[in-house]
């Protein structure tokens, strides 16, 4: 499997995981900031959180390593949580966007 390949693999294992709170995937709400695939098939995600109080912040980032990992041909994950630039709805995809009933 190539890089662009594995990168959608990412995707589509990151639109199995849900905020409990929102009925929407972590991926469609913008809450993945990049996604990058090193040598060897090592995934990089960069990731934020609707607010740095967020009760899942504890469960999220270890659910999104968990379901990447689970991809085969994966070699390692790492996922790093920032807060910089702060999560804005602006940032959630159409199809979130409708949803939620902001569209």
């Amino acid at each position: 499997m190539n890089d662009e390949e594995l990168k959608e693999q990412v995707v589509k294992a990151l639109k199995e995981v849900y905020d409990p709170e929102i009925p929407v995937d972590v991926y469609e709400l913008g809450l993945i900031y990049e996604i990058k695939i090193f040598p060897i098939n090592n995934v990089y995600i960069l990731m934020t959180l609707t607010s740095p109080s967020c009760p899942s912040a504890g469960t999220i980032p270890g659910e999104i390593e968990a379901k990447v990992r689970s991809i085969e041909g994966v070699n390692d994950v790492s996922v790093e949580l920032t807060f910089e630039p702060t999560y804005s709805t602006e940032m959630m995809s159409e199809v979130a966007k409708l949803e939620l009933g902001f569209m």
